[in-house]
C-alpha cells in the first residue's frame, strides 16, 4: 500500500498531487479483446499505490464510436462495451479510493459525437431547427453556397466545416463546424440544451463520487459571434521587442468560456470533500492561462509551456519564473507535465531536440513534432533521450506545485515510430493522408511483463503493436532494479511525500552556487523541522561541481564521483536532490 501523506499535507490535496494519467485502451485489457478495460485497471490499482502517485486520471471511457480515441463521446452518462459497464467503473472508483486514490475522470465540452443524440436528432431535421441550435451552423460562401462559411481550419487539417445535406444527400447550402474530426461537431453553448447536458454530466459523475475533472479543450468551447474569418494569432510586444501577450484566434481562448467554469465551480462547491478540475487550456502565455484559475474558475490548468520547453536551463528557468508569477497572483497552484497522450514521448523529444538542434527552422511546433514522430533514435540518441527523461523527473516532481505523469513516463518508454499504417487510428492520420496524425505512438500499450506476446497487457493481442524490445523496459524487468527509471520515480514519490519541502511551497534560486546558465539549481526551503532540498539539474555539455554532501537522490545511472575537495560532480544529463 502507499504511504499516507504527513497531515499538514492532506488540505487541498490537488495542489500538490501527483497525477497519473490513464489512456484507457492501452493500460491493461483483462478480457483478451485487444483493449484496456474497467477490470484490467482494478486489477492493476495495487501497482499506482505502491508506485506512490495521489490520484489518477482516466481518459475517456464513455460510449463512444472512437472515431478519435474516446474524445468523440456519444454518451456522456454510459460506458463504452469495450471498457467494461458503469457498474464495473463505480466500483473501480470505490476500490481506487481504497487504495487512498483520488479519481479524475475527463469531461469533453467542446464536442460532442456525431452519434451523439443531439446530433443524430439535428440530422433528422432541416438546418435552423430547435436541434441543430445546439451546434454552429452557418450557411456556405459562393453562388450556391458550396464553400465553407469562413476560414477556419481543422486542428486535424482541412477545413474545420462540413456541408449538412438532406434525406437524399443533397447539400442543402449549410454547414456544420468542426474543430477536429467531421465526426466531432462542436455545440454551441449559447444553447440551454448544452448547458443542461453538462450540468447533469458533472452532477451525474460527482454523484458517483470522482474527484475532479479534466476538461478537454478547455479553451475552445466559445466563439466571437458571427464566426468571423481568422486573422491568425496577433502577438503583442513591448518596446523591447518582449513578448507581452498573444491575442488568439476567433474560436479560441474567447472571454465566454470563464461563464462556463463559473457555473461548474458553483456545481462542484456545493460537494464535499473538494472536487477539483483542470483545464486542458492551449493559450499563448502564462498570464492567460492564469485567468482560467481564478478562484472562482479551474482549480488548475495543464502547463504546457513547461511541457513545450526545450531540455535548456535558460529556457526551463524562464518558463517555470513565469508560471509561478502569474499563478501566485490569481492563489493557484502550478502544474507540471511533460507527458500526455497527444504529444510525442519526452525520450524522442530531448533526444532530438539536442544542443544547437533548436536553430533548425522546423524545431519548433508541429515541425519539430513531426520530425520526431518520423526519426527513429539511434543508440546513443536514445540513451541520451533516457538520461534527460530521467533528470527532468525528478526535476519537475520538486517543483512547488502538483505534478502528471503520463502511463509509461515512469519507465521511460520511447515513441514508437514505425506503426503500421494497417494500425493506425489517429483522425489526422486519415485527413492529412498520413502526412500528419502521428500520435498513436505515444499511446501503445504498457507492457507489464518480460514475457507473452503483449508482454501482459493482454491474453491475446494488443490494439497497438508493442516493440520487441520493450520487454526490458517491462514492469516487471524494472521492478527492483536500482538503475532502472521506475525504481527512480517510485524513490522520488517516496521522498516527495515524506519531505515538506516538496510539493507546494517556496522554492529559491541558488545563482550564488554560480553554476552557470546550462545548470537550474533550486532551493526548497526547510518546512517543519524537516532539512531543505536543493535540486541541480545539468542541462549543459560540461560537468558540473556541487561543493557539499547529503545527497539523497540523483538521476544518472551509475554513481555519482567526488572531487578531492569532496565536492559532488553532476554530469551533463543529470538531476540531484541535495538535503541542505
Amino acid at each position: 500500500m502507499s504511504i499516507e501523506r504527513p497531515a499538514h499535507r492532506n488540505a487541498d490535496w490537488w495542489r500538490d498531487a501527483v497525477i497519473y494519467q490513464i489512456y484507457p485502451k492501452s493500460w491493461n485489457d483483462s478480457n483478451g479483446d485487444g483493449f484496456g478495460d474497467a477490470n484490467g485497471v482494478r486489477a492493476r490499482l495495487r501497482y499506482l499505490a505502491d508506485l506512490g502517485v495521489d490520484a489518477v486520471w482516466f481518459s475517456p471511457f464513455y460510449k463512444s464510436p472512437d472515431h478519435d480515441g474516446g474524445y468523440d463521446v456519444a454518451d456522456y452518462r454510459d460506458i463504452d462495451p469495450r471498457f467494461g459497464t458503469l457498474a464495473e467503473v463505480e466500483a473501480l472508483i470505490e476500490e481506487a479510493h481504497g487504495f487512498g486514490l483520488k479519481v479524475l475522470v475527463d469531461l469533453v465540452p467542446n464536442h460532442t459525437s456525431s452519434e451523439h443524440r443531439f446530433f443524430q436528432a439535428a440530422l433528422a431535421t432541416a438546418p435552423g431547427s430547435p436541434e441543430w441550435a445546439r451546434y454552429h451552423v452557418a450557411q456556405g460562401r459562393g453562388a450556391n453556397q458550396e464553400l465553407p462559411p469562413n476560414n477556419w481550419r481543422c486542428v486535424f487539417t482541412g477545413d474545420a466545416w462540413s456541408p449538412i445535406l438532406d434525406a437524399d444527400g443533397v447539400a442543402t447550402g449549410y454547414w456544420y463546424l468542426h474543430l477536429f474530426d467531421s465526426t466531432q461537431p462542436d455545440v454551441n453553448w449559447e444553447n440551454p440544451d448544452i448547458v443542461e447536458e453538462f450540468d447533469t454530466t458533472v452532477r451525474f459523475w460527482l454523484d458517483r463520487g470522482v474527484d475532479g475533472f479534466r476538461v478537454d479543450v478547455a479553451h475552445g468551447l466559445a466563439k466571437v459571434p458571427g464566426l468571423p474569418d481568422s486573422q491568425g494569432e496577433q502577438r503583442l510586444l513591448d518596446a523591447d521587442g518582449q513578448l507581452i501577450d498573444i491575442v488568439p484566434e476567433p474560436m479560441w481562448d474567447q472571454p465566454a468560456v470563464h461563464d462556463v467554469y463559473r457555473h461548474w465551480r458553483a456545481i462542484t462547491d456545493a460537494y464535499q470533500p473538494t472536487r477539483i478540475f483542470v483545464g486542458e487550456i492551449w493559450v499563448g502565455t502564462p498570464a492567460r492561462l492564469a485567468n482560467y484559475l481564478r478562484p472562482d474558475e479551474m482549480h488548475t490548468g495543464f502547463n504546457f509551456p513547461f511541457l513545450r520547453a526545450n531540455f535548456r536551463a535558460s529556457e526551463l528557468r524562464a518558463v517555470i519564473d513565469a508560471s509561478l508569477a502569474n499563478d501566485r497572483v490569481v492563489g493557484a497552484s502550478t502544474t507540471w507535465v511533460v507527458e500526455n497522450h497527444d504529444v510525442p514521448r519526452v525520450v524522442n523529444r530531448y533526444a532530438l531536440n539536442d544542443r544547437g538542434l533548436n536553430d533548425a527552422p522546423e524545431a519548433t511546433g508541429s515541425g519539430l513534432e513531426a520530425r520526431i514522430v518520423r526519426t527513429p533514435l539511434s543508440e546513443q540518441q536514445e540513451r541520451l533521450g533516457r538520461d534527460r527523461a530521467r533528470a527532468m523527473m525528478l526535476t519537475m516532481l520538486a517543483l512547488p506545485g502538483s505534478a502528471y505523469i503520463y502511463q509509461g513516463q515512469e519507465l521511460a518508454l520511447e515513441e514508437v515510430i514505425n506503426i503500421p499504417a494497417s494500425e493506425r487510428q489517429d483522425p489526422a492520420w486519415f485527413r492529412s493522408g498520413g502526412v500528419d496524425g502521428l500520435r498513436d505512438g505515444c499511446r501503445v500499450p504498457l507492457p507489464w511483463t518480460r514475457a507473452g506476446e503483449t508482454f501482459g497487457f493482454s491474453t491475446d493481442s494488443a490494439w497497438l503493436t508493442q516493440p520487441r524490445h520493450w520487454r526490458e523496459l517491462s514492469i516487471e524487468a524494472q521492478t527492483d532494479d536500482p538503475a532502472s527509471m521506475l525504481e527512480l520515480t517510485r524513490k522520488a514519490l517516496r521522498l516527495r511525500r515524506s519531505e515538506p519541502a516538496l510539493g507546494e511551497g517556496e522554492m529559491v534560486w541558488r545563482d550564488d552556487l554560480t553554476l552557470g546558465s546550462s545548470v537550474l539549481a533550486f532551493e526548497r526551503p526547510s518546512r517543519f523541522g524537516r532539512p531543505g532540498i536543493l535540486v541541480v539539474c545539468n542541462t549543459g555539455a560540461e560537468d558540473a561541481a556541487i561543493p557539499r554532501a547529503g545527497l539523497m537522490l540523483a538521476s544518472s545511472r551509475v554513481p555519482l564521483e567526488r572531487t578531492a575537495s569532496n565536492a559532488l560532480v553532476i554530469p551533463p544529463d543529470t538531476a540531484v536532490w541535495l538535503e541542505v
